[in-house]
């Protein structure tokens, strides 16, 4: 079945102007809990309440406010909210190409894949094939949903393009405020052991398919379990490694992937462990007195 198109817009740049369709590129698939009322089972519902006149707030009865010191608020009508949006008209507008190499994708916040609306394919795949041509990769803002975003552009696969949504520069975190801990000298040993295990555990290419969410599974099969009600048995925890010194490590890990053969699939499967359910014992009827 072929993808639907979640949003449509225009690429343009110079006099130029590409009608594309957005894609959803990725979603999660990581399950989710609700909550319940642990008395009853039912699902329990989110309410605004206020701790100043302690009662429940109706939608209607709400306004949006901005806190500009601590306890203090503005606030703001939709009316006023609406004014200060940008175009909605799905405009993305390139600025500039740069290299590729210059982009920190650290910044990355979303992405769609994009694909040619009526009558833009010649143009979408001249874009493409340019930027790969010049190793380069546009950028640009993008109008939608009353907001103006900073977007990537770029070549993606053998001829199709991706839109990448980017944080702005004051909304990333600078690595140099990450403490990265002591300086240390290695051995040569220590080196030829570290380097030895990456070549040892080393792919020509990355597989996402080898990996999957173990948890989700899990949780999806205990569902399953718990809905033909049996009871779940839970497996007992790993002991958890002793720490040993560098050396000892990188020489136990090597030895460890030269005897398994190459390098690591990731962790088994769990399954949940299942017990056929007690047979469920009938009341006895009372006596007649």
């Amino acid at each position: 079945m072929p993808a639907r198109a979640v949003l449509s817009g225009t690429i343009s740049f110079g006099l130029v102007s590409i009608p594309v369709k957005f894609f959803t590129s990725a979603s999660s698939e990581q399950v989710s809990f609700n909550m319940l009322h642990k008395k009853c089972g039912g699902r329990l519902k989110m309410q605004f309440v206020c701790p100043t006149d302690n009662e429940v707030v109706e939608r209607s009865d709400t306004v949006k406010g901005y806190e500009y010191a601590k306890g203090q608020y503005v606030q703001f009508t939709e009316e006023e909210l609406k004014a200060m949006e940008a175009e909605r008209g799905g405009s993305i507008e390139i600025t500039e190409f740069v290299p590729v190499t210059s982009v920190d994708f650290i910044q990355v916040e979303k992405s769609y894949y994009l694909g040619p609306d009526k009558g833009g394919d010649k143009a979408y795949r001249l874009l493409g094939e340019a930027m790969t041509a010049k190793g380069r990769v546009a950028v640009g803002r993008w109008s939608a949903r009353g907001k103006e975003q900073v977007v990537l552009v770029r070549p993606y696969g053998k001829d199709g393009l991706v839109i990448h949504q980017l944080y702005y520069s004051n909304e990333v975190r600078a690595f140099s405020e990450i403490d990265t801990g002591a300086t240390f000298s290695f051995s040569d040993k220590e080196r030829e052991l570290a380097e030895k295990l990456i070549e040892e555990l080393g792919t020509d290419s990355f597989d996402a398919t080898k990996y999957v969410d173990s948890y989700s599974e899990r949780v999806k099969a205990a569902v399953d379990q718990k809905v033909a009600g049996q009871e779940i048995t839970i497996a007992p925890e790993a002991p958890k490694a002793q720490i040993i010194d560098l050396f000892e490590a990188l020489k136990k890990s090597l030895a460890d992937v030269q005897e398994k053969g190459g390098p690591l699939a990731g962790p088994k499967k769990a399954e949940p462990v299942a017990e056929e359910a007690a047979p469920v014992k009938k009341p006895r009827a009372k006596k007649a007195q």
